[in-house]
Parts: structure tokens; C-alpha cells; sequence
């Protein structure tokens, strides 16, 4: 069996496939093509290319209804069921408090009462409408904002995962930066490392906290670590809280594994919203679904939904 491997630098990180078939020439190509598709995506859910598609509903939302291509309305309309199943630990107009504590594109600022309190009133999926028959969007308020990036990396590796499929890829491993990997076939082993990665090799990550089989599932990995900031003696990680307004402190890494990359990285990020107070009730919104927490303590607690 041959195998081929294709990487590209796109979302701020890194993609690698892995692909086995019979022939090099048709793998490659049905590689080039999923990675062809994480740039498209990029182009359209990127926050910050003022081309994209997020950034025209970003800045003209608030004034008027704006026309959405259908698939990013689905993944839109998808979003707000996650944040409303999550009871707000996920949610994608995060980004006002993102900017107000420097954490877009900034190396993480403390902000005051009145600016936590002025990016706080601009969060919330309360504040966007979705209308599905004439697929727009609209803010019923000035400075609400979106921000994909919780979601979109998983989005863009199921879609990625699809076209590997159609081309009857029947075994590859699609990888997004460390934090977010689909197994077709397989099965493939993860392993999850201490720093919060998630990594295929062929023997696991020295000390891993899990290794964990995929095939034909996700697993996304969300961690404190990495872009935490310190201010004095405090340290502040990278991931808010919708809900408080403020850096999360329940838990240090949290792991989800689901058929979908979508909710994956998604639920990832709002199970270490939650920590291990919240992991069951977050365990049972889907069947099946397996989950990690850390906790401060670098406690591992595992649980799955059997149902």
C-alpha cells in the first residue's frame, strides 16, 4: 500500500494528510484538492482578511441584513445549536472580548471594569438574526462581531474529509495543527500530550495523558496553554468565557471525540469552558460522544456517553 503526505500553512497553523491507496498520483491529487479546500474556506471564514466573507457581515451586520452563501448560513445556524446547547460556554461572537483583553493579534492586556463591561453587552447569540429563507444575517446592536475560530478549523477538516471520500480515499488521517485530527478508515492511534496536542506517531507522545483510536471520528483538543499571557504575577490563558466575560480557569485541557470535526472543536472548547463540574451534562448532548478533562491539579477525568 502506498502512502503520501501533503501539508499546508493555512488557518494560522499547519495541515498534514496522510493518505494510503494503490496509486501515489490519484492520492496527491485527491490531497491537493481537501487542501485546496481548507485555503478556500480560510478566504471565506477569516476574521481577519477584510475579503472574507465573515468580515462584510462583521462590518455592514449591524446596519442592514446581509445575504449569506448557503453553507456558511448552515454553519452559522449550526453554531448558534451549539451555543445554545452549551448553555453559552460556546459561542462564536466572542470576538469583542477577544479584542477588549488584546488577544486579537496582541500579546494580552488586563482591561478595565468599563471596557469588560462595554465588549460584554456586544456578546451573545441572542444579538445575531438568522433568516433561513433568504439566508441572511443580521446584529440587532452595534460592535457584535463573529469569530469562527473555534469552529471553523473543525468545519474546514470535514469538509476536507468529504472530498477525500468522493475520491475514494478509503484511509487517511487529516491533521490541524496538533489541536484537531479526523481518521478516515483506520484505525489511527492519537496520542494527546501534555501541552495539549494531538498527535499521530508511530509510538505515542512520550507521557501521553491519553491515546485514543479514530476511525472515522474527530478528536479537538483545547488547552490554556500556549498563547497565555502574564500580567504581573497572574497568568491569563488565551480562551474566554462567553459567559463571565473572562479567561477560563475550570480546567487546563479538554478533548472531545465525535464523528464530526465541526463539533469537535467546538464542544472542545466549550467542555474546558465548563471543566469537569460541567462534563457530564456537556457528555450527554451527543451519543457516544468521549470526553477529557484537566483540571488545575493536572487531574485526568474521563467520560463517555454510551447511550
Amino acid at each position: 500500500m502506498t502512502r503520501v503526505a501533503v501539508a499546508r500553512n493555512a488557518m494560522a497553523t499547519r495541515f498534514e494528510i496522510v493518505l494510503f491507496g494503490k496509486d501515489a498520483t490519484s492520492l496527491r491529487a485527491a490531497g491537493e484538492e481537501a487542501l485546496n479546500e481548507i485555503e478556500r474556506l480560510e478566504a471565506q471564514l477569516s476574521l481577519y482578511r477584510p475579503s472574507s466573507e465573515i468580515a462584510n457581515i462583521n462590518a455592514r451586520a449591524a446596519r442592514e441584513a446581509v445575504r449569506v452563501e448557503p453553507s456558511l448560513f448552515r454553519l452559522l445556524e449550526h453554531a448558534k445549536r451549539l451555543s445554545e446547547e452549551t448553555g453559552g460556554a460556546f459561542d462564536i461572537t466572542i470576538a469583542p472580548l477577544m479584542r477588549v483583553w488584546g488577544l486579537m493579534g496582541g500579546k494580552g492586556k488586563v482591561p478595565t471594569r468599563t471596557e469588560l463591561a462595554d465588549a460584554r453587552a456586544c456578546v451573545g447569540m441572542h444579538l445575531v438574526e438568522l433568516e433561513p429563507k433568504r439566508f441572511t444575517i443580521r446584529f440587532t446592536r452595534p460592535g457584535v462581531m463573529l469569530d469562527l475560530g473555534a469552529i471553523g478549523k473543525g468545519y474546514a477538516i470535514d469538509q476536507a474529509a468529504e472530498i477525500l471520500r468522493d475520491a475514494g480515499v478509503s484511509k487517511a488521517l487529516v491533521h490541524g495543527g496538533t489541536s484537531t485530527a479526523y481518521g478516515i478508515g483506520g484505525p489511527w492511534k492519537v496520542g494527546i500530550s501534555g501541552e495539549g496536542r494531538a498527535r499521530r506517531t508511530a509510538e505515542p507522545p512520550e507521557d501521553p495523558i491519553a491515546v485514543v483510536e479514530l476511525k472515522d471520528t474527530a478528536l479537538s483538543v483545547s488547552a490554556v496553554w500556549g498563547k497565555s499571557f502574564r500580567i504581573g504575577k497572574k497568568t491569563y490563558g488565551h480562551i474566554i468565557d462567553p459567559r463571565t466575560a473572562r479567561p477560563v480557569q475550570r480546567a487546563l485541557l479538554a478533548a472531545v471525540i465525535l464523528p464530526s470535526a465541526t463539533e469537535t472543536d467546538a464542544l472542545s472548547t466549550a467542555l474546558l469552558t465548563v471543566g469537569k463540574t460541567g462534563q457530564r451534562r456537556l457528555a450527554n448532548l451527543r451519543s457516544r460522544m468521549q470526553t477529557i478533562v484537566v483540571d488545575a491539579r493536572r487531574g485526568v477525568n474521563s467520560y463517555s456517553n454510551e447511550a
